[in-house]
């Protein structure tokens, strides 16, 4: 992407403006409900975020790296969110799809979604979760089994709007501050 094509900070009034995008190849066809999906539709609003495309693509890297920059320059999201195409199968190259269209990644958020994984399985060290940063949005690659993804999420939630506010380039950008100037006061939740 060019700097010509660059975006700017997305406007943020009550929620972060999300997509998300489930990468299966039996999703794709419909022959596998997409549970990781659905479950996120349901948690992000705690984010806050407003889910403003979801959509689902086959294991296609090419096809994945399109979608991420079409939806960044039409929609301009805070936030995408994929989920599958994280393993060790041959097929699995989400990874390599972010990366392919990131301007920087974030390596501290595929640490703490492993990290967060070991805990639960040993298997969860060949799990290649990633984020990365295109412009003024934030792209994480999630696993695709639901429980996975639910510890992947949870393991970096805390930090999530601090990023979000911090790749959007609010100007009170901090663990204190909400978006647009909305505080916590201390103790509330």
């Amino acid at each position: 992407m060019s700097d010509d094509d660059r975006c700017e900070a997305p406007r943020v009034a009550a929620a972060w403006p999300a997509a998300l995008l489930t990468v299966s190849d039996l999703g794709s066809r419909g022959q596998r409900e997409d549970r990781s999906g659905d479950w996120l539709m349901r948690r992000l609003p705690d984010l806050p975020a407003r889910v403003v495309l979801r959509d689902i693509l086959p294991d296609e890297p090419d096809q994945v790296s399109r979608w991420i920059r079409r939806t960044v320059l039409k929609l301009n999201p805070a936030l995408i969110i994929c989920t599958g195409g994280t393993g060790l199968h041959p097929r699995d190259r989400t990874p390599e799809a972010l990366l392919a269209v990131a301007d920087y990644s974030v390596p501290g958020f595929g640490e703490a979604m492993r990290r967060a994984g070991v805990e639960h399985t040993p298997h969860a060290i060949l799990s290649r979760q990633v984020a990365v940063v295109l412009g003024a949005t934030m792209v994480v690659a999630l696993p695709g089994a639901l429980k996975a993804t639910q510890e992947s999420l949870e393991a970096v939630w805390t930090a999530l709007p601090h990023a979000l506010e911090m790749i959007a380039g609010l100007p009170e950008a901090s663990t204190e501050a909400g978006h647009q100037g909305h505080r916590k006061t201390r103790g509330a939740r």
